[in-house]
C-alpha cells in the first residue's frame, strides 16, 4: 500500500530535509516515526527537498507500507513519535502509480522578510530581515520580469545537479503586510537557491541599488556572479504542492495562515 502526508516543519531545528549519515534531518526524524508505527524499516519520497533552516507550511511525502493501519495512526500515531517541529497533517492511501516528487505539476515557495531597522527577536529563525526601507511597489515591478519560461542560470547555486536552468515561473509577487514583505513563487520547479538568490536580487531593486530592468539584464546575462548575494534560509517556506485532481489527493487540507508567523 502506497501512503502519502502532508507535513509542516521548522527547517531551523533540522539539517535540512535530505538524510544524513549523523542523523539531523527531518527526512531521519519522519522515517524513525513512521518506522515505529508501520513495524517496519520505512524509507519515503517528498515533493520537494528543503535545505538547512528553510521552514515547509505544506510538504507532501509518500511511502510503501504492508502495514494496515487507520489513517489516523500515520497521523497522530506518527506525530507521537516525532521532534518538536515536525507535524504530520493529514494522510492517506494513493495509488501506487503516485509519487510525491515527480506527480507534482507545480511547487510554491513563499518568503517572509522583516523589513524594519531592528533584528527580529520574537520571529527569529522564521523570517529573513532586511534594516533598510524598501520599495515593495518598485520590487512587485521587478518581480513580474521574472514571469514566464527563462534560463535562470543567475539565480542558480554553483551546486546545483538540476539537468537545465530553464524553468517557467508562473508567480512572483511581492506584498507588504505592515513591517512583513512576503514574496509568493509558483513554478513547475526551482533550481538549487532559485528563490533566495531572487529575493536578494529584488531587495537590491527595492533599496534603489539597481532598477527593475536590472533583473531582465540578469536574466538575459545567465552570470550568476553579477547577480546579488544568496539572501538567508530562515525566511523561506515551502508552501505547498499541486498535483492532477486525478490523484484526489488533501493537499492544502488545514493549511497554516498567509502570514506566518
Amino acid at each position: 500500500m502506497r501512503i502519502a502526508l502532508g507535513l509542516e516543519y521548522e527547517g531551523s531545528r533540522f539539517c535540512g530535509w535530505q538524510s544524513q549519515a549523523g542523523g539531523g534531518a527531518v527526512q531521519d526524524a519522519v522515517e524513525a516515526a513512521i518506522s515505529l508505527v508501520a513495524d517496519a524499516a520505512t524509507r519515503v519520497v517528498c515533493a520537494g527537498r528543503t535545505d538547512a533552516g528553510v521552514h515547509a507550511l505544506a510538504q507532501v511525502i509518500h511511502f510503501d507500507t504492508q502495514a494496515v493501519r487507520p489513517d489516523s495512526a500515520w497521523v497522530r500515531g506518527v506525530n507521537a513519535h516525532l521532534p518538536a517541529g515536525v507535524a504530520v497533517r493529514w494522510a492517506q492511501p494513493v495509488a501506487d502509480e503516485f509519487h510525491a516528487r515527480f506527480s507534482a505539476r507545480g511547487r510554491r515557495y513563499r518568503y517572509l522578510l522583516l523589513n524594519r531597522p531592528e533584528r527580529p527577536g520574537l520571529m527569529s529563525g522564521r523570517v529573513g530581515w532586511f534594516h533598510r526601507p524598501l520599495a515593495a511597489d518598485v520590487m512587485c515591478e521587478a518581480a513580474a520580469l521574472l514571469l514566464g519560461e527563462h534560463d535562470f542560470s543567475a539565480f542558480r547555486a554553483v551546486e546545483c545537479q538540476a539537468k537545465s536552468p530553464i524553468k517557467t515561473l508562473r508567480r512572483a509577487a511581492v506584498v507588504r503586510h505592515g513591517e512583513l514583505l512576503v514574496f509568493e513563487f509558483e513554478a513547475s520547479a526551482f533550481l538549487h537557491h532559485m528563490v533566495r538568490n531572487m529575493v536578494g536580487a529584488l531587495v537590491y531593486v527595492g533599496k534603489g541599488a539597481h532598477p527593475p530592468a536590472w533583473i531582465g539584464e540578469l536574466l538575459d546575462g545567465r552570470d550568476r556572479a553579477r547577480a546579488a548575494p544568496t539572501f538567508e534560509a530562515c525566511g523561506l517556506y515551502f508552501a505547498g504542492v499541486d498535483y492532477d485532481p486525478v490523484w484526489q489527493l488533501k493537499v492544502g487540507a488545514g493549511d497554516t495562515a498567509l502570514v506566518l508567523p
